[in-house]
Formats: C-alpha cells, structure tokens, sequence
C-alpha cells in the first residue's frame, strides 16, 4: 500500500522588512524533480539582492505556479511540492504526465519557446537532443544552454555523445584567450558576458534579439532614477603610485602565502579613502530634501562586475578595518558576488562607492553615482609613463582618480580638498607602511 501524500505551499518570502514584491529569476528546478530540504528551488531577484529560494521540504516538486520573469507579492504561493505525509489531503491535480510523458506538459506563457538561440541549436546537434522534448527555463519557455545540458544529463536524450558532452560545456560557456591590457593591477582577465540572443523569424532580417532580464531591468531603472534626480558633476585628479608599486611588491607573496588571497592595490585606495572621509564626512551623505543626512558609519559600496551585471557589495564599518582586513573583505564580496551567494545584507547600508574601472585598463571614466548615495569615485589603470619632478624626466607609475559628485550637496572646492587627501594619502604609501 502506497503512502499517502501532501502537497505543500512554496510562498515567496520577505528577503527584508522593504521589500514588497520579487521576481522569479530562473528556476533551477522543473516539475517532476526530486527535492532535498534546503535545496535551491529558484532564483530570486529583488532590487537589491539575486537570491536562491530554498525548499521548505523535502519531496517532489510538482507544479509551477509563477513563471521566470513574473514579479509577484510576498506570500504568494509560487510552487507546490508533494511530500510523504501521514493521511490523505486534499491537494491540487498534478498530471503524472509531467514526469512520465515523452512530451512535456508545459504552462505559462509559449510564446519563445521555438525561438532557438545558435548556441542552444549547437548543443542539441551535438547531444542528439530533440528540443521538442526539453522544458524551456527562459522568459516565454525559451529553451537555454543550461535547459539542455540539464535534459543531457538526466539521460533523456536520444543520443549521447560522450566526447561532445565533455567538450560542449567548456565550448560553449566561452574559453577566451587572455586580454591585453595596460593596467598594472588587473588580477584576473575581464569577465565576458555569454548573452543569449534570438534570431528574428522574418526571412531574410538581419536583427535578432537581446532579452532583458529581472537584474538588467532594475539595473536600469536605478540608472536612470540616478541620472533624473541627481545633478552630477564630475573632477579627476593623477596619482603618482610608484612607491606603492614597490610597497606592493614586496609584500604580495608573503600576503598571500599568509591570507592565500590576491594583495590587490584596491585594498591600499580603500584605505586612503577611508581616512579622507574621515578628514571630509560631507562626502559620506545622502540629500533628504529638506536636509543632508551624514552618514557616522563609514560603508564602502564595491562595484563588481559579472557576466550580465553590476553589483555593490557594502564593506561594513569600513574605517575599522586595516589594509589587510579591507582586502579580505573585498576579495570574500567579490567572490561572493561573481558565484551568485551574495546575502541581502551584503548589498545595504553603503554610504560611499567605489569602482576599480582600471581592471580593464580604463584611464578615464565618468561614472554614475550609486543612488541616493553622494559620491562615488572610480580607480583607474595604473600606468608607467614620462613626468617632470624637479624640472627633470622620470618614468613614473601614474593613475587617475575619478569622482563624480551630487551638486546638490556637494561643491567644487569640497571635492577638490577631499580628492587632494586621497592623493595625500596614496602618494605616502612606502616600505615602512604596514598591513596589519
């Protein structure tokens, strides 16, 4: 005799006490699939953070009530996972089709189901794999790489290749030779974005199509809220950094030999910020109108780049952290945010940003305050080049520093002394400075 089952509610939970709403990123599971208590079910994005929802349970899940791409309220039920129960419930009808059947029983909105990307009609060549048969993830039930090798490696497909399901992956998930560059400090070549795109159906169109995911569609709006309401301003200022380069030199393979971390240069311009806010606590503000709010704590937002997206991981209490504590917090959020384990505590409370543009080379950059924010200053690539000191030519490590500014709070001369103190302070890095 079989065991009775239940069926239990998946809700959409409140990630934090200001949140509202959410918006189904992705699901990593599909109807029919095993579920362990704890496991990651589907993506989540809100405006702060992307988030994995766990099971509640453990059990199978059933049935998909909120497709990728829907924005719904907390408390929403989102899923139904059937678990072993004790009596007989009432519960919603689930076709066994689902799991059983050649063709799968799909829901929601079809409607990109059969627009196939070049990369995803690659893959299925090589595997054998019949598209009819695989549940697409994407928005409208686009089928994608990840849809496909999940449909390989459940052993559903027609014909298996084993060679090719070796090398489809590495392929197609973008092995790139290293980048070229000018900067001195980039410790990892530049992350490419792998873009799904969508060829249009019209004979003989040259166009094809980009979807617009739940982060690209909040990353927007945030830009734009910035560009409307804030008056931005903007002023760089050049940086010797020779004795750093030397400062850094000698203690990097000690650094990490004992921390088993990069030493980057960012974890030095962290600190010789901290300590001119410290000097200038106007810049770590936020305008409220009627007043400017300054900010006691002193929290570094760091823009970190992935493959579709930027982030601003916060460094808490920054102004209580040594060089090398600033570097172990800014290699963990880094690291955090490019595999996608960022905490939504991790994205809030910061009060000044900072971006590491010279990673990729870049000598110049105008960048977007990070909203309601007042202030944010980019690092850019260090670079060897001629200078006059003492009416003589030398060969000096130079960068430049960008800041750009909220008029509305903050003027010309502020900024001015506040990148000057910057300067100070990164300029007086020698060999007698210490880490810890």
């Amino acid at each position: 005799m079989s065991k009775p089952t239940t069926f239990v509610e998946i809700t959409m939970p409140q990630f934090a006490e200001s949140l509202v709403s959410a918006t189904i990123g992705k699901w990593l599971k599909q109807p029919g699939d095993p579920v362990e208590q704890y496991e990651p079910l589907c993506d989540v994005i809100t405006d702060k953070v992307n988030a994995e929802l766990p099971s509640t349970v453990e059990g199978v899940l059933r049935e998909i009530l909120v497709e990728a791409g829907e924005t719904v309220d907390v408390g929403t039920v989102i899923a139904y996972v059937e678990v072993a129960g004790t009596g007989a419930n009432t519960a919603p009808e689930v076709s066994s089709s689902t799991v059983a059947s050649e063709e799968p029983v799909l829901q929601g909105d079809q409607s990109m189901r059969h627009r196939y990307s070049p990369a995803v009609q690659q893959l299925a060549g090589e595997h054998g794999v019949d598209l009819n048969q695989v549940i697409g993830t994407g928005l409208g039930g686009r089928i994608t790489r990840k849809d496909v090798l999940q449909f390989v490696e459940q052993g559903q497909s027609a014909g298996k290749n084993t060679a090719s399901e070796q090398a489809a992956p590495s392929n197609q998930g973008g092995s790139f030779n290293p980048v070229r560059h000018s900067g001195l400090h980039l410790s990892e070549s530049p992350r490419i974005p792998k873009i799904e795109v969508e060829k249009q159906q019209t004979v003989g169109s040259n166009e094809y199509f980009i979807d617009v995911t739940p982060i690209r569609n909040t990353i927007a709006r945030n830009m734009r809220q910035s560009v409307t309401e804030i008056p931005h301003a903007w002023t760089t200022i050049e940086v010797d950094v020779t004795n750093l380069v030397v400062l850094r030199n000698k203690y990097k393979d000690e650094f990490m030999r004992r921390e088993g971390i990069n030493l980057t240069y960012l974890a030095f311009l962290l600190k010789a910020v901290v300590n001119a806010i410290k000097d200038y606590p106007i810049i770590n503000s936020v305008w409220a109108v009627d007043k400017i709010i300054v900010k006691k704590d002193i929290n570094l937002s760091l823009a970190v780049g992935t493959e579709d997206s930027v982030l601003t991981p916060v460094i808490k209490k920054a102004d209580t952290l040594n060089i090398a504590g600033l570097a172990r917090e800014a290699d963990r959020l880094a690291k955090a945010t490019r595999a996608g384990t960022l905490k939504l505590d991790d994205l809030q409370g910061g009060t000044f940003t900072i971006n590491n543009t010279g990673s990729f080379g870049s000598i110049l950059s105008y960048p977007i305050i990070n909203y309601p924010q007042a202030a944010i200053l980019t690092f850019e690539s260090i670079v060897k080049r001629p200078v006059v000191i003492n009416d003589m030519i030398a060969i000096r490590s130079m960068a430049n520093l960008c800041l750009s500014l909220d008029h509305r709070i903050l003027d010309g001369v502020i900024c001015g002394r506040f990148l000057q103190r910057v300067k100070e302070n990164m300029e007086s890095y020698d060999l007698d400075t210490k880490l810890y």
